[in-house]
């Protein structure tokens, strides 16, 4: 699950990378978090835009959107079935740069480590995604996204199962082709990539908090072993010695 990630690419990068047709303001972030606007690329028109869009995909049935759940992942392997993906999948491809993202491996005394994760070549990513456009019955309009998930490749499975479809730069104009290149195609791009891609390095559990948004927060931090747990065991004597097991 990729549920955090950072964006530090200028809007002059993203245009050039993405080939856009347009700018859109955006600041460095380095803790990004469900339900915030973040920035999103998708075609309509045969235009390859860059919009805002909230992290939590609305599809356009929805009565109420503070009723429903929020959805900020789609898995590659039941999109094209759930109601709530199966249009954007069709209709609403979009790829969500990104600087890198962060996952959390759970250690044997149930403490989470937060782990950074980029392109070992430091390359932006664009992760794959959908979006769906929501209006309600005033003239509301809400633009929102989900990213897809994958099974994490041997490398990235020793931190979690699973990992973010991350688009290579082939991949990007099929995936963003909703008029020609089918669902059943589209499906085929969002791969895990190969082992060796990826780099990653422990960070601070600062990140936990989405209201801390700080380059300190993609920095290596030294992370100490779990304590394993202690027990008493008796001795002759009556007495009781520390058993570690």
């Amino acid at each position: 699950m990729c549920g955090r990630y950072a964006s530090t690419l200028p809007p002059e990068m993203m245009e050039e990378l993405f080939k856009l047709l347009n700018q859109i303001e955006m600041v460095p972030r380095y803790n990004i978090a469900p339900t915030q606007p973040i920035a999103a690329v998708w075609e309509q028109h045969g235009r390859r835009e860059a919009h805002f869009a909230r992290w939590g995909l609305v599809p356009g049935w929805v009565k109420d959107p503070r009723e429903f759940p929020l959805l900020i992942n789609a898995r590659v392997e039941t999109m094209a079935e759930k109601p709530a993906f199966r249009d954007a999948l069709k209709h609403g491809r979009c790829i969500i740069p990104a600087s890198g993202y962060y996952e959390w491996h759970t250690n044997p005394d149930k403490s989470k480590q937060p782990y950074y994760i980029t392109l070992s070549d430091d390359r932006p990513m664009a992760l794959a995604g959908l979006y769906a456009s929501w209006m309600g019955p005033n003239g509301e309009e809400i633009d929102s996204v989900a990213t897809i998930t994958v099974p994490a490749n041997r490398q990235l499975g020793e931190i979690h199962d699973r990992m973010p479809a991350i688009l290579d730069e082939a991949a990007i104009d099929d995936w963003l082709n909703v008029l020609d290149v089918h669902a059943a195609e589209a499906r085929q791009l969002a791969l895990p990539l190969p082992d060796g891609t990826l780099k990653f390095h422990p960070v601070s559990t600062r990140v936990n908090s989405a209201r801390d948004d700080d380059p300190g927060l993609i920095e290596p931090v030294t992370v100490m072993p779990p304590e394993l747990p202690v027990r008493k065991k008796r001795v002759a004597g009556g007495g009781a010695q520390m058993d570690l097991f």
